[in-house]
């Protein structure tokens, strides 16, 4: 389930790519089957761990563009173990909402980004997320979890302070919103729900298949109930004249 929109974010061989906060490596995949250098980071030893097997039987089975390089690394946002100016792209996947110290992370990936790079950044759309809180302290209260709501224009001015210049934006997975309002509703650790597996289920089949009746529901429902808010900004080239 890919959240940024390959359309908007061009990324292709020759490019090197900052999967920040990388999980299980969903972005990292799609990124590499692009032909992009991709360098996977995390914090989390074990999950990092899984991507770079993931990586490496990728590019075994050639999945992976001949020439293109991976790796995973673990590091920490606040200090990401890169000189200045290295990424063509970067991209931080619904990573912001975890960090109490956001503000540096985002001055971290500015400071990484080549000028003329871009960044897409995406994290829980206000409204949706807003919900998950109101129904389920679990959802949220648990160590490693999601310490603020953002709205949009709190990201935006955020972001934009740490010197990046905004491209646009969209909303992304609208169908996921009320299965995580079930989640809340009934227990985010409860799995013995029958309409919360149902519609888990839906969901798989949606991701594996693709099918047009959904894929058109979820783009007219995204500007409404969309659960993630994903934002694509721009690191301006300097101007050695008035250095």
């Amino acid at each position: 389930m890919l959240t940024v929109d390959f359309d908007r974010f061009p990324v292709g061989a020759g490019d090197l790519v900052l999967d920040m906060g990388c999980g299980a490596g969903r972005h990292a995949f799609a990124l590499a089957r692009r032909g992009a250098d991709v360098i996977a980071l995390d914090m989390d030893a074990e999950e990092l761990a899984g991507v770079a097997e993931m990586l490496g039987a990728m590019s075994h089975e050639g999945e992976i563009p001949s020439g293109s390089m991976t790796s995973a690394v673990r590091g920490n946002a606040y200090t990401l173990p890169f000189p200045d100016d290295t990424f063509d792209r970067i991209v931080a996947a619904e990573v912001l909402e975890h960090l109490p110290e956001d503000t540096l992370a985002m001055a971290e990936l500015a400071r990484v980004l080549k000028p003329g790079g871009m960044i897409a950044v995406s994290v829980p759309r206000w409204l949706p997320e807003k919900v998950c809180w109101a129904l389920s302290d679990e959802y949220h209260e648990v160590e490693g979890g999601h310490v603020r709501i953002y709205k949009g224009s709190q990201l935006s001015e955020r972001l934009t302070g740490s010197g990046l210049v905004p491209l646009g934006e969209h909303h992304a997975h609208s169908l996921h919103a009320p299965y995580w309002w079930l989640k809340c509703a009934v227990g985010v650790d409860n799995s013995n729900n029958r309409i919360v597996d149902a519609y888990h289920r839906v969901l798989v089949w949606d991701m594996m298949k693709a099918p047009r009746l959904t894929r058109v529901t979820e783009r007219v429902l995204n500007p409404l109930i969309g659960k993630s808010l994903v934002v694509y900004l721009k690191k301006p080239v300097r101007d050695h004249a008035s250095v």
